[in-house]
């Protein structure tokens, strides 16, 4: 039940928000009911049209910008034939793309124009979405599994590509059809708006630090267990011949060795730096964001299919089975204030085998030097970050920790973020 909990609140990362059918514009009405691409396209242009005058349709396109994003991402993955990892340790690949048969040859600059363009509608979702006036009354209710997004590029919108269907997947299941099933209809009001922004800006964070970034030797040496099928340079050498694809990459031998090299190759040199400095204010703007969705949260009186509700609207959420209490709320809110800390240079972050000295991640993302994920851990990678201040410690993260209860602390973060 917990890796359900979890895996739905991971998930809540990469999905849109929707609206009310009796408030929204008749367009996003249209986007929202869509069985098709062309269909749904139609619609987001007449929303982004209409967008500089009316909030409630800068608010849907903004969403529809956010999930066609995801769009971009999973038919890129798609058309070259990706197998999912399932594993935490790639958050950016964890899409549950359908099987491609046929799929084309990926060369290293494919890899980044999918990112770039995943990348930029994001970007675009979160201008949207930030153009809706802070006190604009939005109240919109949608039933996740009638909205979804083109996984395999064959132009509809299928049931099996729904949001609720794409949650089932990754938590392992299918949709629970019964009459016992728990509602996946939600009321998402202006907060959700500034939490999807957010999230907008977490994602490109992710995508601006890969791209930053020239990680060709980790994509030749290793993206065959990814792409197993689209003539990467090791996949005649390294890829069994009927694919062997099965599981995740700790229950796959070959995939597993090949996850070590990806780990051993994640040696990459700065291309644009630009990127990974954006990467810092794009978790900074996280962090505002998420201090406007929980004032706006805890002003809010009413109770009503909250998508995140706040400590007055009692209830458990359907998705992740949990409760918001007030002492959640002030240690999620100091939380935000260690990481604009640690993002700003104030505090530094311990590292486990140096002592008296901490790393500047201020420093990290702006004065980029070459990424080493192994010397990192071990200690050398980090060295030209080292400073002496007021380093983080095990009790200011426990004190926070101890707030959210036997449901932890990744659960309430992927969710609230």
């Amino acid at each position: 039940m917990m890796r359900r909990a979890i895996l739905a609140a991971a998930l809540s990362a990469f999905l849109p928000v929707s609206f009310a059918w009796a408030e929204m514009p008749d367009a996003a009405r249209a986007m929202f009911e869509a069985r098709s691409v062309t269909d749904r396209s139609a619609a987001l242009s007449t929303l982004e049209a209409a967008a500089a005058k009316d909030p409630a349709s800068a608010y849907a396109a903004g969403a529809g910008e956010f999930f066609t994003a995801l769009e971009l991402l999973a038919g890129g993955l798609h058309r070259h034939g990706f197998e999912s990892p399932k594993s935490f340790m790639l958050p950016l690949m964890q899409l549950p793309v359908p099987d491609n048969p046929n799929p084309q040859p990926l060369t290293y600059e494919e890899f980044r124009a999918i990112l770039v363009a995943f990348r930029d509608r994001l970007e675009k979702s979160a201008a949207t979405l930030g153009s809706v006036p802070n006190d604009a009354d939005i109240g919109m209710v949608v039933d996740l599994t009638r909205v979804g997004i083109d996984l395999n590029e064959d132009g509809n919108l299928a049931p099996d590509e729904s949001v609720a269907a794409i949650m089932a997947s990754l938590a392992h299941g299918s949709i629970d059809t019964s009459n016992a099933a728990p509602s996946l209809t939600f009321r998402f009001d202006r907060a959700d708006g500034f939490w999807l922004q957010g999230y907008a800006e977490f994602l490109m964070a992710q995508a601006d630090f890969w791209l930053a970034h020239d990680f060709r030797a980790m994509f030749d040496g290793s993206f065959h267990m990814l792409f197993p099928r689209a003539r990467l340079p090791l996949q005649d050498a390294l890829v069994p011949p009927d694919g062997g694809m099965s599981g995740n990459i700790f229950t796959s031998e070959w995939r597993f060795a090949d996850f070590i090299s990806l780990v051993h190759l994640v040696n990459w040199p700065v291309v644009e730096p630009e990127r990974r400095q954006a990467a810092r204010r794009h978790l900074l703007e996280m962090i505002r964001l998420s201090r406007e969705d929980w004032k706006a949260i805890l002003a809010e009186t009413d109770n009503d299919r909250e998508w995140l509700p706040g400590p007055r609207q009692k209830g458990a959420n359907p998705l992740t089975g949990l409760e918001v209490g007030q002492g959640q709320v002030t240690a999620w809110l100091a939380t935000l204030t260690m990481a604009e800390d640690l993002l700003e240079g104030r505090v530094l972050l311990p590292h486990y085998r140096i002592t008296g000295k901490g790393i500047n991640i201020k420093r990290f993302f702006d004065e980029p030097k070459p990424f080493d994920l192994v010397l990192s851990i071990t200690g050398p990678g980090i060295a030209p970050y080292l400073e002496s201040g007021r380093i983080l410690t095990s009790d200011d993260f426990d004190q926070i920790q101890r707030e959210f209860g036997g449901a932890g602390f990744l659960t309430f973060a992927l969710w609230f973020n």
